[in-house]
């Protein structure tokens, strides 16, 4: 089996796809303390949306509602793990910040 290669910031390079599979071959290459957040991530959202969609893409998980879209994704980093909420001003209660933006792409 060959190691996984790790991009700039330590981001795993794992073939695009739809469905689990990808995603967890993107977890199983997480580097380190990144593989365990990751792992409790993905259970923590399948636990919460029953049936979530899922996909790898830009190296990058994606967890979504089919017919309505993505809502969450994550990336690895150096030093840390970014979790993105596409519309995070949604959620409720809304997440602290002074940064928020209701649309971030409109």
């Amino acid at each position: 089996m060959t190691e996984t290669k790790l991009l700039s910031g330590g981001n795993p390079q794992i073939p695009k796809g739809e469905g689990d599979a990808p995603v967890q071959a993107y977890i199983a290459a997480m580097p380190g303390w990144k593989r365990h957040v990751g792992a409790r991530l993905d259970t923590i959202i399948e636990q919460t949306v029953p049936g979530v969609r899922k996909a790898l893409k830009r190296n990058t998980p994606f967890y979504g509602i089919a017919h309505d879209g993505w809502f969450a994704a994550f990336h690895c980093f150096n030093r840390y793990v970014k979790v993105t909420f596409f519309q995070g001003a949604a959620l409720d209660p809304v997440p602290p910040g002074a940064d928020l933006a209701v649309d971030p792409a409109g």
